[in-house]
């Protein structure tokens, strides 16, 4: 029976990549405004980790990640060296710093939000910890790729944008302030939906133990 559970996770897993994949050849996953881009990758991930286990959402954070790599190194911007190695733009170029970038905060994403989830459901009810940890996970990616980004890159960052380091201090408080929060309200608004609709389905696949995951 627990075999049984382990590969249903692993295909609804898969289910959860297969989104992501299509999300990335497509306008909808990363949509491009001025040298950023705003995403909706993290949906899928939030979602991962709160309905199959933080295991899985993990897995699921990482390809995030890996679509970012590929994204940034095949079709590079002005600011893409800071998410991939394998590029120069502009004369700057990318490092190992750009992996953790890349990488980091988006499996944190998967696995805290599962995490999270799971220590306040019982005190809040299933659909408000759902809106929590999506909303508190989701800003907390942001502010993870943003800060990471400044301490990492911070003079290539501003050379890349054209600005002074005093201006990219608020060029990053004004994506927080509005890209980041505009991810936020829509993870708070999407995940319970979609939990809400999908969790029958995971209740007739038995993965009702993903509360000890």
């Amino acid at each position: 029976m627990k075999k049984r559970t382990e590969i249903r996770k692993m295909t609804l897993t898969a289910f959860f990549i297969a989104i992501q994949i299509i999300m990335t050849i497509t306008p909808i996953g990363y949509i491009p405004i001025g040298p950023i881009n705003v995403t909706t990758m993290h949906i899928p991930v939030i979602l991962a980790g709160i309905l199959i286990g933080t295991k899985y959402g993990l897995i699921v954070g990482f390809v995030f990640g890996l679509t970012s790599l590929l994204k940034n190194t095949f079709m590079p911007g002005v600011t893409s060296f800071v998410f991939s190695p394998f590029i120069t733009v502009g004369g700057m170029s990318g490092n190992f710093l750009s992996l953790i970038i890349t990488f980091v905060p988006r499996m944190f994403l998967g696995w805290f939000s599962g995490k999270l989830f799971r220590l306040i459901r019982k005190k809040v009810g299933n659909l408000p910890a759902c809106a929590i940890s999506a909303g508190v996970n989701t800003m907390i990616h942001t502010l993870l790729v943003m800060g990471m980004i400044y301490v990492f890159f911070g003079p290539s960052y501003a050379q890349a944008l054209g600005k002074d380091m005093s201006a990219v201090v608020a060029f990053i408080i004004g994506i927080i302030t509005t890209n980041g929060v505009a991810e936020t309200i829509l993870a708070i608004i999407a995940i319970p939906l979609l939990d809400k609709a999908l969790w029958p389905s995971i209740r007739k696949l038995k993965l009702e133990d993903t509360s000890t995951n």
